[in-house]
């Protein structure tokens, strides 16, 4: 029964399109390929969900976090923006955002103790 129980539920979440990437600490990148090389490395941020989406396969995403400049990256802790850095009409993030991020996780991580 519990296996039927969980493939309903995964069954479910494919088809209504039920997607975690906001769950607990995650770092979202939006983006196009032909703004890749302006990115930023996630590989920082491994210890928490990282995902890259991009507007030629994932549109409904952009559409759904409004996004209007790319890249931008967008930092949320379950469910909640905590953090969004846009890279506006230069198409290029600016340089610290690494390190907002990072300061924003940090602030989350102290504050749950």
């Amino acid at each position: 029964m519990k296996h039927l129980y969980l493939y309903l539920l995964l069954s479910l979440s494919v088809v209504t399109g039920y997607s975690q990437y906001k769950d607990g600490i995650s770092v979202v990148q939006f983006s196009a390929e032909f703004v890749k090389d302006r990115e930023i490395s996630l590989k920082k941020f491994n210890d928490h969900n990282c995902y890259t989406y991009y507007l030629s396969k994932h549109d409904k995403y952009f559409k759904k976090e409004k996004i209007v400049y790319i890249p931008t990256v967008i930092l949320f802790y379950n469910g909640e923006k905590i953090l969004k850095i846009e890279s506006g009409v230069t198409l290029k993030l600016p340089e610290n955002t690494s390190t907002k991020i990072e300061d924003a996780i940090d602030e989350i991580l102290a504050d749950k103790f």
